[in-house]
């Protein structure tokens, strides 16, 4: 057991918890994996963990802040541990592939929307989406192969 992590799951008021702990460790290790991927890797640190208990300690841990919880369309929801700094995500429309990109402009919400409806804005969530450069370089071989 990390102490460090049993310590953060303590100060936020969390369990400690064998599952928690390794789902912290998962999360920590793969940024933006999906809830798949979280329990693949607990399984192998832990052994058996049912795909609920994943969710829950998921749950939790973003409840909480230790966690962000990103939900891009038509992509199952990925996490990840960098919270707190309202950064932003490049996504390959090819293979899925994702990135952490800091604010387009200054401090958070670092964008400012034409008209606000009274909202006071803290917080501003942008997925770029487009292709990253190992599949633009596939698409270009590919082409270049192509006799057309």
């Amino acid at each position: 057991m990390n102490q460090n992590s049993a310590e953060l799951l303590r100060r936020h008021g969390v369990q400690v918890t064998a599952q928690r702990l390794a789902v912290l460790a998962a999360v920590s290790s793969r940024p933006h994996c999906t809830a798949d991927d979280v329990a693949k890797v607990v399984r192998v640190e832990i052994g058996v963990i049912s795909r609920q208990a994943v969710y829950d300690a998921l749950a939790v841990l973003a409840d909480t802040g230790l966690i962000r919880r990103i939900q891009p369309a038509r992509s199952p929801a990925r996490y990840e541990d960098r919270t707190g700094d309202n950064h932003h995500h490049l996504i390959c429309r090819s293979c899925g592939r994702m990135v952490d990109v800091d604010c387009a402009v200054g401090a958070a919400p670092c964008l400012t929307p034409a008209d606000a409806s009274g909202y006071e804005i803290d917080e501003a969530e942008v997925i770029y989406w487009g292709c990253c450069p190992e599949c633009l370089e596939k698409i270009t071989d590919n082409q270049k192969d192509d006799p057309r």
